[in-house]
């Protein structure tokens, strides 16, 4: 599946040359192990493993799966525990944590895999396997918090198909999956950071801001919202292409485009979307998925101080593999 999409032999050439180190915070689960044998394999990304080491090399055995060159990290048994803990107490000292509480929370693999990436023992994290987004976004945002000019975390889905040129088109779409209800600055924050993580997938961002209206052709708080989320994240970025509001078809069809707003650089032909709120980012992305014949890979997320990214409880090994590829070239 990874050499299917434009832009993964981009990324595989750059982990080639750089190699990284990706911790798995589920390592006994057998998606994670399939993909991980499979990295091991193919020798550019090494996969490290949150678990008790017996068990991660039985089950490895149970499945058949050859991990041999996989790194095994037992939270119960790690020699650099009480630098984790310090560091772990010294970051959330807001809250006052003691060493006692820091052991405690440290003994879940959400919170120990971060802190792994914290250390630099790994370059990335990629968790929620079994986890729900909220446990693999939470010790995120406490442990390594967001990049400065960032003040927000936000995902993105990269949609994949075959166009009928025989290419790939690649779109990309934003937020589908964190920000419940994003305000005006936030959607100009959410459009920059999709567009950002749209060019490593070989995307020339046109970003539209979708709306129910067509610049000015409908009205409502709604409308306002996603108008003046464009024009911000214009100012902030003058260099990218940005438009909005926009409805659907006319950010995508060019003969919608040329009655609705001729001569526009970025109606008929966008290709970053940024949706209003969830709902509709969720409901977006899953009908091009289902209905549109796009592969998703997601979500990606971003606004991170450094790679950390969700799977769906869902997920089959081929998306683990491709994710774990997307995140490890995320990383600097």
């Amino acid at each position: 599946m990874a050499n299917q999409m434009q832009g993964f032999g981009m990324m595989i050439n750059k982990l080639k040359k750089d190699p990284k180190k990706i911790v798995f915070t589920e390592g006994t689960d057998e998606r994670i192990l399939e993909a991980a044998s499979r990295l091991l394999a193919s020798n550019f990304l090494t996969p490290i493993l949150v678990g008790n080491e017996e068990a991660v090399q039985n089950a490895a055995e149970e499945y058949g799966y050859n991990i041999r060159g996989a790194q095994i990290i037992d939270p119960d048994n790690f020699d650099r525990m009480e630098e984790m803990v310090s560091l772990l107490c010294e970051i959330r000292k807001s809250k006052n944590m003691q060493p006692d509480e820091a052991r405690k929370i440290l003994a879940h693999g959400n919170y120990f895999g971060t802190m792994l990436v914290k250390m630099g023992i790994a370059d990335a994290l990629l968790g929620g396997a079994t986890y729900s987004t909220t446990d693999t976004v939470r010790p995120a945002l406490q442990i390594i918090k967001t990049k400065p000019g960032y003040n927000i975390v936000s995902s993105c889905f990269i949609m994949v198909r075959p166009s009928a040129t025989g290419e790939r088109e690649v779109l990309a779409m934003g937020d589908c999956a964190i920000n419940l209800k994003p305000n005006e600055d936030d959607l100009a924050e959410i459009a920059i950071g999709t567009a950002e993580c749209g060019k490593i997938f070989g995307i020339d961002p046109k970003i539209a801001f979708l709306s129910y209206s067509t610049l000015g052709s409908g009205k409502g708080e709604d409308v306002d919202k996603m108008r003046n989320a464009a024009a911000k994240a214009k100012a902030l970025r003058p260099d990218l292409l940005i438009e909005g509001e926009l409805q659907f078809d006319a950010a995508v069809s060019p003969r919608v485009a040329r009655t609705k707003c001729p001569g526009n650089p970025v109606a008929g032909y966008a290709n970053v979307f940024v949706f209003p709120d969830i709902n509709a980012g969720n409901i977006g992305y899953k009908i091009a998925q289902r209905l549109g014949n796009f592969d998703a890979y997601g979500p990606i997320l971003l606004g991170l101080n450094a790679p950390i990214n969700d799977l769906s409880r869902g997920c089959n090994a081929d998306e683990v593999y491709s994710m774990a590829i997307i995140t490890a070239a995320l990383a600097d």
